[in-house]
């Protein structure tokens, strides 16, 4: 086929396109980046192996080809460049550790892990912080790295404790990384595990000058209040608030809803989110999980389901889905507290100091007030039982999970028709 670029930004992860004209060439996706392959049977032993050009779009199709048209020429003369880039790299590793430098064992754990296990947004991120902050170090060799120079680079984050702490565990994570795959002498000390440890705390948030340290619910009244004012934001943000409070979900699951994984059974419509898409997909008794949709979510999803089809049902004018980030984002510019002295350009949210993760809290909340089991309430969540119980209990709670979480609706719908009203 011939390349489109508009093809390449759509591919979804795990696929791919080929080029009759380029045997061999590929464009590959992974959650986070396009890259140029070439595939070939090795003329060494026989076997299928790939070698990787480049990623598009810093390699354009013109140069892909002729990357490509150099490897192939390489093979043709006998040549295995898989092989002979896998040995260049033992030679490197083995024979001059001090020229691994901390970049390229950042780069290798962001590639190798970080963009293989999480979404294409995340992973963008945690890339764009890990390699700004380790910038001081950046071009130090990873296995003479110095507790000192651990702690200083940390003693640098402080202001910020809890990115701090996550930066901290994400070094740990890439040395530990480099590790098992060799890259570094096993007697490399793994500083990140050790400095430090328990001494990058969060004292709380601020919030229009307030330092809070707590984990928000809000009360009937300030739903009766907040729920008939979401309609003054945007139809994506109002749906999605709304669905953390009708599902009990989290953000992160909210927008990536597509309406492939959307059903209509006998009970009504339910949603099955792959585990892939969860936070337990690296659990091993953990399953997709079931939603059962009632109320406005029913509403919601039917409404975006003519709109959108099989595809997500929360998208942009520039992204397939809304991210999570974006979410909260918009909260938070409605907040009273997040506007400058005098401006009052935007709504300005009739109920404050609050975050979308607090809606699935009430959620939660609400459910224990009105007498949902902890067992159901724990499954409606898309939480895994703790300790025994989480590996021997392995019933799905389905009929359960439709009946609370209709009683949750109902009781939702009947504090939006209250008429409170509650002060900022």
């Amino acid at each position: 086929m011939r390349f489109d670029a508009r093809a390449a930004k759509q591919l979804k992860p795990d696929t791919h396109l080929t080029f009759e004209a380029f045997p061999g060439l590929r464009l590959e996706a992974t959650v986070s980046r396009r890259s140029w392959i070439y595939r070939f049977k090795s003329p060494v032993d026989g076997r299928m192996r790939q070698q990787k050009l480049g990623e598009w779009p810093a390699m354009s199709y013109a140069a892909a080809i002729a990357a490509w048209e150099d490897m192939r020429a390489r093979r043709d003369a006998g040549e295995d460049p898989a092989l002979t880039r896998k040995a260049s790299n033992r030679t490197v590793i083995a024979t001059t550790p001090e020229s691994y430098t901390v970049k390229q064992l950042c780069e290798d754990f962001l590639t190798g892990h970080i963009e293989r296990h999480r979404d294409a947004y995340g992973a963008a991120k945690t890339r764009q912080r890990m390699i700004a902050k380790i910038a001081p170090i950046a071009d130090l060799p990873a296995c003479a790295i110095t507790r000192r120079q651990a702690f200083e680079l940390l003693e640098g984050e402080r202001q910020a404790p809890r990115n701090a702490a996550v930066f901290r565990s994400e070094l740990g994570a890439a040395w530990d990384y480099a590790l098992d795959a060799g890259r570094i002498p096993e007697d490399t000390p793994n500083w990140w595990r050790q400095v430090m440890r328990g001494k990058l705390r969060s004292v709380g948030r601020s919030r229009g000058g307030q330092v809070e340290n707590i984990k928000r619910v809000l009360s009937e009244d300030e739903l009766a209040t907040l729920i008939p004012w979401l309609p003054n934001l945007s139809g994506t943000i109002a749906d999605i608030l709304s669905m953390y409070l009708w599902t009990g979900l989290r953000g992160g699951e909210i927008v990536l809803i597509e309406g492939k994984e959307v059903s209509n059974e006998p009970d009504g419509l339910w949603w099955t989110i792959p585990k892939a898409k969860t936070k337990n997909r690296n659990r091993a008794n953990a399953t997709d999980h079931r939603v059962p949709l009632a109320g406005r979510a029913d509403e919601i999803i039917r409404r975006r389901l003519k709109l959108h089809g099989k595809g997500y049902l929360f998208p942009t004018a520039d992204s397939p889905y809304i991210p999570q980030k974006s979410v909260q984002a918009v909260v938070w510019t409605h907040q009273p507290y997040s506007l400058e002295p005098g401006q009052t350009l935007r709504p300005v949210l009739p109920v404050s100091h609050w975050a979308p993760h607090d809606l699935r809290r009430t959620s939660r909340t609400m459910l224990a007030a009105i007498g949902c089991p902890h067992e159901v309430a724990e499954a409606v969540l898309g939480h895994i039982l703790p300790g025994v119980a989480g590996v021997y209990n392995r019933h799905s709670y389905d009929k359960e999970k439709r009946e609370w979480l209709t009683k949750l609706a109902d009781h939702l719908e009947s504090i939006a028709n209250r008429s409170v009203n509650v002060s900022p």
